[in-house]
């Protein structure tokens, strides 16, 4: 982005309230005539200043218009926030960073309650990451509590929130390629359809659940008559809303996913490295954060974050961290929470990595879109693209070089014992799969810095430089 531009956020669109702005590096909220009345309820009650000391909501800060252009002068406030170094999507997190966000989203709304306060909808994308912390980000979905008034963003929290979680718990199905594809949750009424009638015999699913899902399919049939029901029932009494709260909490706390072995979970501690050549590596990788000193990394592969921690040990600021299998991003994220570093591994399939999606393909923006980072170790990781999912070389080399201009690649050859598992039983078709070729690729669009051999069976990591 230019010097002194101003970029709007493509999702902020269906906010009547305001709206997001970038400026000069900077995340801005406009806050219009309609939005003012809740902003200013937040700070008069001091819900604000205190969202911000619990560390429910991102840091933010209202800001003299008169410091910006001109264009900011139409608005009735204008607040900063703190960056989110990167903006992660549900169907990115495992299953224990949608929980964790359930949760914090549900202790939220119960310390708003208790303040006078709800939130008027419950989308999963209010809720970001900074490493193992979620913050909630939209300080306009705080509204005044009016006495007897239903929650609101129940059917959403659900979709969002609570089926996701139940496809994992009760059944082992990860939630994130069902909910890339449906972008807005898993509809109550789709996931009745396969849960059974054991499943449905709990309390809590029947109520949540099979009740809501019955309701919603009649209310496709005789939409006259359910509506007529909902305008003539009481309303919804204070301590029932917040007992509401308080079920869907106890519950949530006690999920877990239904968890089976992977291939590449034990990674870390299984790989056909000697001691000395693994050190070798972690030595390479140890030397190169301290030259080039990134405040963002990318780590391409990253398992249960063994390398992330190392680089984050030796000057990085920020990893983000992207690997395939649930299990080790799951250990990763966890390791993450209990060191408390500042490392967010996301679930991500590199050969079909999340596109630009929703209105008008701009509201949740794609891998690529949302992050160019400082530096890049890609550890193990070029095979699983180029031999596993037949990518040439150079389309492999051209995205790598899109993801950040300077970083770390292993070569893994084909006299490695890995190499030759992934071609046992499958035709041989990669005749360029050579260390001279992939050399020859990289050199082409950018500058080999180091070269090391790292162990026995020849493998290599490269340090290249975009100039």
């Amino acid at each position: 982005m230019k010097p002194n531009s101003i970029k709007s956020e493509n999702s902020s669109f269906r906010d009547n309230l305001g709206n997001i702005f970038y400026f000069n590096g900077r995340v801005l909220r406009s806050i219009n005539v309609k939005g003012k009345k809740n902003l200013e309820f937040i700070k008069t009650n001091g819900i604000l200043d205190e969202s911000i000391k619990k560390n429910f909501l991102i840091d933010t800060w209202e800001i003299d218009k008169k410091e910006l252009p001109e264009f900011f002068s139409k608005f009735e406030h204008v607040l900063e926030s703190k960056i989110i170094p990167y903006i992660s999507y549900p169907y990115e997190w495992t299953f224990d960073q949608l929980k964790k966000s359930a949760l914090h989203h549900l202790d939220f709304q119960i310390y708003l309650f208790k303040n006078g306060a709800v939130l008027r909808d419950a989308s999963a994308y209010n809720i970001q990451f900074i490493g193992s912390k979620p913050y909630f980000i939209d300080l306009l979905s705080i509204k005044p509590y009016q006495e007897g008034e239903y929650w609101s963003g129940y059917k959403q929290f659900c979709e969002n929130f609570l089926n996701p979680l139940l496809l994992g718990s009760l059944k082992g199905i990860h939630h994130n390629y069902w909910f890339r594809g449906a972008l807005e949750g898993i509809p109550t009424v789709e996931l009745d359809k396969i849960l059974n009638l054991k499943d449905k015999f709990s309390y809590n699913v029947f109520t949540h659940i099979f009740l809501q899902a019955k309701l919603n399919k009649k209310s496709l049939i005789k939409p006259k008559e359910v509506s007529t029901k909902f305008k003539n029932l009481n309303k919804l009494p204070k301590k029932s809303y917040i007992s509401i709260l308080y079920q869907l909490r106890n519950w949530i706390s006690k999920m877990f996913f239904k968890k089976e072995k992977t291939i590449w979970q034990n990674y870390s501690k299984e790989h056909t490295y000697d001691l000395e050549e693994y050190n070798e590596k972690k030595i390479i990788v140890s030397n190169f954060i301290k030259r080039a000193k990134p405040k963002s990394l990318v780590d391409l592969g990253c398992n249960t974050g063994d390398f992330s921690k190392l680089a984050l040990s030796t000057g990085a600021e920020y990893v983000v961290g992207f690997d395939f299998d649930h299990n080790a991003v799951a250990d990763a994220f966890n390791k993450s929470a209990e060191e408390n570093i500042n490392l967010l591994p996301l679930i991500f399939d590199a050969a079909n990595p999340s596109p630009n999606q929703g209105w008008s393909q701009k509201e949740r923006m794609g891998f690529l879109e949302r992050f160019n980072s400082d530096a890049l170790i890609a550890l193990a990781f070029e095979h699983h693209l180029i031999i596993a999912k037949n990518i040439p070389i150079e389309n492999f080399i051209d995205w790598i070089l899109k993801i950040s201009k300077h970083g770390l690649i292993e070569f893994v050859p084909k006299s490695d014992v890995t190499i030759k598992k992934m071609l046992e039983f499958r035709e041989d078709i990669f005749t360029d799969y050579t260390e001279e070729n992939f050399e020859n690729c990289l050199k082409q669009k950018s500058k080999i810095i180091n070269k090391s051999i790292i162990t026995k069976t020849g493998r290599v990591i490269y340090e290249y430089q975009v100039l």
